[in-house]
């Protein structure tokens, strides 16, 4: 069935087919490119992840802002603006309007990017990890638009984990307030983003993407509304120590406290002063879980369309 044409969205002829034809696509946030890592390294990340996509047999759309309207689906210089623009927002629920009234350059969170796979009718959504609520919370209460996304648009995100520089357990307290199933693929435990374990057990696991498929469609034919989180655990190969982790993440918190990073800038400062204090070696891992996360979540949404096209 023919998708109506939709205010402020510009699909690309590809992906609109696909979706006129029940199809599997897999939709990309663009934060990744934009505020994730340098030019040309983040061209070649997001590249290589839709290279993963279509070699598993699914269809890549990248998501962002551009000239006034929501991009799915980017060209080669889509991506190349993109990636080398010094004035590209980083967009949420909060600044979308705004954005593209503008038309300002913006990238895409997981929250919006949700959003945006929601009104394009693509229904599933691959990310490295999270965001969730923030270590003092009690004091800042600083909690990810994600998770409120997630309680409310019906798309199935695949990830690592929440990012390990959170609170993780209120962060699983608060999906499950949300009524958020968090569905562990092949673990019975939460995924800390840089290593394969944390301490929280989950309510929910599967051994198969056709067992996470079959549920995602049993979830939509009840009418149940809000997300599904697929959480993927990093390669053992690629997993690092988890107490080495936890050590300078510690660090990198008593360092935000010091210089009184508040907002916005704790999860960017975070992750660089990680970067920098593994020697690169936590950048390695989050290229290789976000890949990771692209293989399954194609063979995820290709499950999905063989139980829809049946």
């Amino acid at each position: 069935m023919k998708n109506k044409p939709l205010p402020y969205i510009d699909i690309l002829p590809e992906i609109q087919e696909a979706l006129e034809n029940n199809l599997p696509i897999v939709a990309l946030e663009s934060t990744i490119i934009s505020h994730g890592m340098p030019y040309p390294d983040n061209v070649k990340m997001a590249k290589k992840v839709e290279s993963i996509i279509r070699e598993e047999g699914a269809i890549p759309a990248t998501i962002a802002i551009m000239d006034g309207k929501i991009k799915v689906g980017l060209s080669s210089e889509d991506l190349e603006t993109l990636a080398k623009s010094d004035h590209v927002v980083k967009v949420s629920r909060r600044d979308f309007a705004s954005v593209i009234a503008k038309k300002e350059l913006g990238a895409t969170t997981v929250a919006s990017t949700m959003m945006c796979a929601e009104k394009a009718g693509i229904k599933f959504f691959v990310t490295g990890g999270i965001g969730g609520v923030h270590r003092g919370y009690e004091d800042t209460m600083d909690v990810s638009a994600d998770l409120e996304e997630l309680g409310k648009t019906n798309v199935t995100v695949i990830c690592a984990g929440a990012k390990a520089i959170l609170d993780l357990p209120r962060t699983m307290e608060y999906l499950e307030t949300k009524g958020v199933p968090v569905v562990g693929y092949k673990t019975e435990v939460l995924p800390a983003f840089y290593t394969r374990e944390s301490d929280i057990n989950l309510r929910l696991s599967a051994d198969s993407v056709d067992e996470i498929a079959n549920m995602v469609y049993t979830k939509e034919t009840l009418e149940l509304k809000g997300g599904v989180l697929v959480a993927n655990p990093i390669q053992k190969s690629d997993s690092l120590d988890k107490n080495y982790m936890n050590r300078i993440i510690e660090k990198a918190l008593k360092a935000s406290n010091e210089e009184g990073i508040l907002g916005k800038d704790v999860t960017p400062f975070l992750l660089d002063y990680i970067v920098k204090a593994t020697d690169g070696k936590s950048l390695q891992a989050n290229l290789a879980l976000v890949y990771n996360n692209a293989k399954v979540g194609a063979q995820l949404a290709i499950a999905y369309s063989k139980i829809i096209n049946k």
